[in-house]
C-alpha cells in the first residue's frame, strides 16, 4: 500500500441538507489498520458519515482528517480512499479483468501495467481464472469480490464499505464478512464498513460506533457494547435486550445490590444512586426450569415458543415483565403455557446508566 493505512478522525463533523441535520456534531478517532463498524438503524446517519469520509459529501461544519491530514475541503478524487457501494456498481459490458483495472486505467496508468495490478489483486480476493468473465456470469459473492478487488487496486489509505452484504443470502453472508475481515488483517488495512445488522458488527469489528438520531449513541468494542451499553437505545439495539425496571438498595464501592423480580444480583455499579434503575438482562443470560431452583428465581409462563434448531426462543411473562429468552440446550424445550421458574446468573445482566 501507497503510505501504509491510515487513521480517520471526525472533530465535531456536522452535515446539514436545508433544514436536515443527517450528521449533529460527530466526534471519533479511527486507528490505522482497524475495521470499525457504524452501525445503527436506517436514517440514523451512519452512510453519510461514510460518504463524508469518501469526500462524496462535503460536512457543513466541522473537521475530518485522514492520516492526520486535513481534508475537510477535499474532493474525494484527493483523498487516497475506495468505497465498495452495496450495489458493487460493477460496469456490466467489461470483463473481471477490465472491470478491476478500471481504477488506474483512468488514472492514467498504462494498460499493461494496470491489468497486471488487477491481476494481482483478483488474485488476492481469490478470484484468479475469472478475469474473462462478465459480471452477469458471477453468483453474487463473487461480484462482491470482484468489486473489492477493484477498491484495492489504488490501494487506498482507508477502504469504505457500505451495507456490503446486504445483496447476499444468510450463509454466504457470513463466508464473505470473514473474508473481508481476513483480507483486512492480512493487508493491515483501514477499513469503515457501515452495516444495521447488530450481528455482522460484532463478528467483524474491532470497534462499533452505534449511531441514533444522527449522533454517536456509543463507541466501543464488541464487547464494550454487548456488556455494558451506555443507554436504552444501545441496550435495546444490540443483542435484544430486556429492559426491565429494578430497585437499587445498596452501594458499596463500584458494586450495587439490586433487585428484581424478587431476585437479588451484585452487578457493576455505573454511576447509578439508590432507587429505581434500569438493567439490561441479554436473551441468553435468563435460565428457565421446570422446578424451582436452589437459586433465587421468579416465577413465569411461557407465551410463545419457537424452535430453531441450535437454540429455542421464548416469550414468558413474569414479574419482571414480558421477556425474550433464548434457551441453547433446544432438547429441553417448554410448550406455550408451560409454567417456568427464571433465574439469573448474573453474567449478561448490566445496569443501564440513565
Amino acid at each position: 500500500m501507497a503510505g501504509g493505512p491510515a487513521s480517520v478522525e471526525f472533530r465535531a463533523v456536522v452535515k446539514r441538507y436545508g433544514a436536515v441535520t443527517a450528521v449533529d456534531g460527530v466526534s471519533f478517532t479511527i486507528e490505522p489498520g482497524t475495521l470499525a463498524t457504524l452501525l445503527g438503524p436506517s436514517g440514523c446517519g451512519k452512510t453519510t458519515t461514510l460518504r463524508l469520509i469518501a469526500g462524496l459529501e462535503l460536512a457543513t461544519e466541522g473537521q475530518i482528517l485522514i492520516g492526520g491530514r486535513d481534508v475537510t475541503r477535499r474532493a474525494a478524487a484527493e483523498r487516497d480512499v475506495s468505497m465498495v457501494f452495496q450495489s458493487y456498481a460493477l460496469f456490466p459490458h467489461m470483463t473481471v479483468l477490465e472491470n478491476a483495472a478500471y481504477g488506474p486505467i483512468v488514472d492514467g496508468t498504462p494498460r499493461k501495467e494496470a491489468h497486471a495490478m488487477a491481476r494481482a489483486k483478483l488474485e488476492l480476493v481469490g478470484l484468479s481464472g475469472f478475469e474473462a468473465r462478465m459480471p452477469s456470469e458471477l453468483s453474487g459473492g463473487q461480484q462482491q469480490r470482484v468489486a473489492v478487488a477493484r477498491a484495492l487496486v489504488l490501494e487506498p489509505q482507508v477502504l469504505l464499505f457500505d451495507e456490503p452484504l446486504s445483496n447476499l443470502d444468510a450463509k454466504l453472508r457470513r463466508r464473505v464478512r470473514e473474508d473481508i475481515r481476513e483480507l483486512q488483517r492480512r493487508l493491515n488495512l483501514t477499513v469503515v464498513y457501515v452495516t444495521h445488522d447488530q450481528q455482522e458488527a460484532l463478528a467483524v469489528s474491532d470497534r462499533v460506533i452505534v449511531m441514533s438520531n444522527a449522533r454517536i449513541a456509543q463507541a466501543g468494542s464488541p464487547r464494550d457494547l454487548y456488556e455494558r451499553p451506555a443507554n436504552r437505545f444501545v441496550a435495546d439495539f444490540i443483542g435484544d435486550a430486556n429492559v426491565v425496571a429494578a430497585e437499587l438498595i445498596e452501594v458499596s464501592g463500584d458494586r450495587a445490590k439490586v433487585v428484581l423480580g424478587g431476585i437479588a444480583l451484585e452487578l457493576e455499579r455505573r454511576g447509578a444512586r439508590p432507587g429505581p434503575v434500569t438493567v439490561a438482562i441479554r436473551p441468553e443470560a435468563l435460565l428457565l426450569s421446570a422446578d424451582r431452583p436452589a437459586a433465587p428465581a421468579a416465577p413465569g409462563r411461557i407465551g410463545k415458543a419457537a424452535y430453531l434448531g441450535t437454540h429455542m426462543e421464548y416469550t414468558v411473562t413474569s414479574a419482571l415483565g414480558e421477556l425474550f429468552v433464548i434457551d441453547r440446550m433446544p432438547s429441553r424445550a417448554f410448550a406455550a403455557g408451560a409454567e417456568v421458574w427464571i433465574s439469573l446468573p448474573g453474567t449478561g445482566v448490566a445496569i443501564v446508566p440513565e
